[in-house]
């Protein structure tokens, strides 16, 4: 029996890439839902807030560390930043 007409080259070559794309979608899948999985399960765990002397925790320490950060990068400049320093210090 001859199987005159067929797709001669053409056939093995559309096998083959449709073969390497499934296998990389199926590498890429088990890739993102291991990232998933780990990434979601990072999520809940949710960090103690550090003690701070005055007992405020997160907000007002990382308030002052984003104030002096703009500072340092010379988003604002000394007299701002004292200003707004005072503002968080008074609004504790």
């Amino acid at each position: 029996m001859w199987y005159d007409g067929g797709w001669a080259w053409g056939g093995w070559l559309v096998m083959a890439v449709t073969m390497l794309l499934f296998w990389a979608l199926v590498i890429a899948g088990i890739v993102a839902l291991v990232h998933y999985l780990t990434s979601s399960r990072r999520g809940h765990q949710r960090p103690e807030p550090p003690s701070s002397p005055d007992g405020h925790g997160w907000g007002a320490r990382r308030a002052e560390d984003l104030l002096a950060e703009r500072f340092a990068r010379g988003e604002i400049d000394e007299d701002e930043y004292r200003r707004r320093l005072a503002l968080l210090r008074e609004q504790r």
